[in-house]
């Protein structure tokens, strides 16, 4: 189809074929076309780095798929700012307006890993050890981007050689209809094992920027949760307890606000690296705070008080990316932090207007800035938005694994306790007791939404996640996490195409439920 189509081959090359200063830091120095570049394993190095700064620069996306539409994301202005992306955020996705397009646009990064594969499965210049760790990523990076297609589009066309790299540009030849969740399914679980298998013992690095045995480990481990839940495949509950079992080193630190702060740290098992000079999460953060032009004097940090008013108190005007509130967290999901739980005040700093009526303070805006990835301070100035943003670190792990203990009809405490004690500093007020399946479910999520703000995982949570068999996606007396009306609305939990789509690539249909002007 023509969304292979179009990922030009030679300039991936000229971009990935570079020097590197730093780990993700490219300069190119040299034109490389096909003849000459698969030729020594600095080359092929450099063309990993280049597939690691391309997931980079699919983070934001990540966070899109995996959270804009959980229900933490607010689709009220509380700063006379506008809002971004509410169409995502309220469901109105539709043909007319999907709220993203071009499948995402992970075929093209997929083109770039299937050319890799490719290559460095025929390459016979790099010692077996190098080969299989290198084979190992990228089949690992591959599941991880159609992992995120099943879950945002249910089937989608399975593209696993660069056919456009390999001479095929016949636009009609190129076109694939769309495969079944299940194939979909199947071709990940292939890719993650095949992983794994090639990583065999090779230690992770001490650099956690790149894809690694533990991170492959982690993905199917979460591969095999969802396969388990979504598609009632009970047996995947074991393996992947066995997979996230055998992920070793790892801990939680003692402070909830060092994971953010801290590069490479005990509990980060893979994350996206920012640095300054390097790249920075700019405005996909700083859209996430407030201008202090409209913040400035107007607000107060106590909520019975009329003041003092607050400037700046979290010195962002510094910095050099633009600030401003575009996107806002729901106000209710920082009030669902106990007071005494750091994970609250190292996520959000919270902020209100108030007035005078009579002889009473009166509230009348109460709102929040993100603080989770606070970034880097000059003396008193904030200079760059430059924390890593971690993909899969040990308390993911535990509170997967509460997950398939609760699911296995067990006891969850274990797991959960254990994040619940770094939280509340070892004096949790009120220590998790198991109950029900259904009641272990829901304070399961509680950890997971209060743990993981801003790290895409909201929105695959409630589809997994079950209160009396329903998923949490779907709006119940039982919970107050639910966002879709199952009867009139179920056919959201999947995102529509857009037009361009199917009028590029007839054999693609439209996502099921959705109305659509593509002729029958």
């Amino acid at each position: 189809m023509n969304k292979f189509k179009y990922i030009v081959y030679i300039a991936l090359v000229a971009i990935v074929a570079t020097s590197c200063r730093k780990t993700l830091e490219l300069a190119p120095e040299d034109y490389y076309g096909d003849g000459n570049f698969w030729q020594n394993e600095s080359q092929v190095t450099n063309f990993m780095v280049g597939l690691h700064k391309q997931f980079r620069d699919n983070r934001f996306m990540f966070l899109r798929l995996g959270e804009m539409r959980g229900g933490g994301f607010s689709n009220t202005d509380r700063q006379n700012t506008s809002l971004s992306e509410l169409t995502i955020i309220n469901h109105d996705i539709e043909e007319t307006s999907s709220g993203i397009g071009s499948w995402a646009g992970f075929y093209g990064p997929i083109l770039q890993l299937n050319l890799f594969i490719q290559k460095v499965e025929a390459a016979d210049f790099l010692v077996a050890d190098k080969k299989n760790y290198l084979l190992g990523q990228a089949y690992a990076m591959r599941a991880y981007y159609y992992f995120h297609l099943l879950r945002t589009y249910g089937g989608v066309p399975i593209q696993l050689e660069p056919e456009v790299s390999n001479g095929n540009t016949d636009a009609v030849a190129l076109r694939k209809a769309r495969a079944s969740e299940a194939e979909v399914l199947d071709a990940i679980k292939a890719d993650v094992n095949k992983s794994i298998s090639l990583f065999g013992t090779a230690g992770a690095p001490a650099d956690k920027s790149q894809w690694n045995p533990l991170a492959s480990l982690m993905l199917k481990g979460e591969v095999y949760l969802w396969s388990a839940k979504l598609y009632n495949t009970t047996a995947d509950l074991a393996e992947a307890k066995s997979a996230l079992n055998a992920v070793t080193g790892t801990s939680l630190l003692p402070s909830f606000g060092d994971v953010f702060k801290t590069k490479n740290n005990s509990e980060v098992i893979f994350a996206v690296r920012y640095r300054d000079g390097e790249a920075e999460m700019g405005t996909a953060y700083s859209y996430f705070l407030y201008s202090t032009y409209n913040f400035d004097n107007l607000h107060v940090k106590d909520s019975t008080t009329l003041g003092p008013t607050l400037v700046d108190p979290l010195n962002i005007a510094s910095a050099p990316a633009q600030i401003i509130q575009r996107y806002a967290y729901t106000y209710e999901l920082f009030q669902s932090y106990d007071v005494a739980d750091t994970r609250r005040d190292a996520t959000f700093y919270d902020y209100y207007k108030t007035s005078a009526s009579g002889a009473d303070v009166v509230v009348t805006v109460r709102n929040t800035a993100l603080v989770k990835f606070p970034g880097q301070m000059d003396a008193a100035n904030r200079r760059v938005f430059t924390d890593d943003w971690p993909v899969y670190r040990e308390a993911d792990r535990l509170l997967m694994l509460a997950e398939i203990t609760n699911a296995e009809g067990g006891d969850p405490s274990s797991y959960i306790q254990q994040i619940r004690d770094r939280a509340f500093a070892n004096a949790d007020p009120t220590p998790f007791v198991s109950g029900s399946q259904d009641d272990n479910e829901l304070a399961i999520f509680a950890e997971r939404s209060k743990e993981f703000v801003y790290e895409g995982k909201r929105w695959y949570d409630i589809r997994r996640m079950k209160y009396g068999g329903e998923p949490l996606v779907f709006i119940s007396a039982s919970h107050p996490y639910g966002v879709l009306d199952k009867g009139t609305q179920g056919y959201k939990i999947l995102w529509p195409v857009e037009t361009a789509i199917w009028t590029n690539d007839p054999l693609v249909d439209q996502t099921p439920g959705y109305a659509t002007s593509k002729p029958k």
